[in-house]
């Protein structure tokens, strides 16, 4: 197993930045589904003890990321393309009105701190990054949905956008287009700023 994307690029408590990591590592690949991995040993990679791996996992399935195997670890869960299309419908029909109805509720002096956001996004694109795009672009997309008060909406979406992304983005890196996708980052914040939802 490679390195998991470093605990200090994300906020929370240790259990909350564990399960982050895990979270684009599964996402990215770099956990493989169908695979079993041990808590002992991914808290070694992650420089942490097993009792948050343990925590984090069980977190992540309750997302349907992955399922526990007791006292052997935690199994990678796969998934077909028919159910990648099925929850890709499901998160369609609830991310995008959401994002146009937080359009008018940010604020103009938030807008620095959006762009801030954007960056990383893009230069990990830039770099191949996988697990660092994905920890990035789930705080932009999430932050958005926060101006919305509703952290049940941003729990669902967070969700759906873990399992949209498996499989899909290791594809979108290796044709080349996953810097063109960071990009679009931008551009929907140039859209959010001139209000137009």
């Amino acid at each position: 197993m490679a390195a998991l994307v470093p605990l200090d690029i994300a906020e929370g408590t240790v259990r909350d930045r564990v399960r982050n990591a895990l979270r684009a590592a599964i996402i990215s690949g770099e956990l493989a589904p169908g695979e079993l991995y041990p808590a002992g040993a991914l808290g070694s990679l992650l420089g942490v003890s097993a009792t948050p791996v343990r925590e984090a996992m069980f977190d992540l399935m309750h997302e349907g990321l992955v399922a526990v195997h007791p006292n052997k670890g935690f199994r990678i869960t796969p998934i077909s393309e028919s159910q990648l299309d099925a929850v890709a419908a499901v998160r369609m029909l609830i991310e995008p009105p959401a994002v146009a109805d937080a359009v008018p509720l940010v604020p103009a002096g938030d807008f620095d701190r959006l762009r801030a956001l954007v960056s990383p996004i893009t230069d990990a694109a830039a770099a191949g990054d996988l697990v660092s795009y994905l920890e990035a672009d789930r705080v932009f997309h999430l932050t958005l949905l926060e101006y919305l008060a509703n952290p049940h909406l941003i729990a669902v979406v967070s969700r759906l956008r873990a399992q949209t992304r498996l499989g899909g983005l290791s594809r979108l890196s290796s044709s080349g287009l996953l810097v063109d996708s960071a990009a679009e980052h931008g551009q929907l914040l140039n859209l959010l700023q001139r209000r137009d939802a």
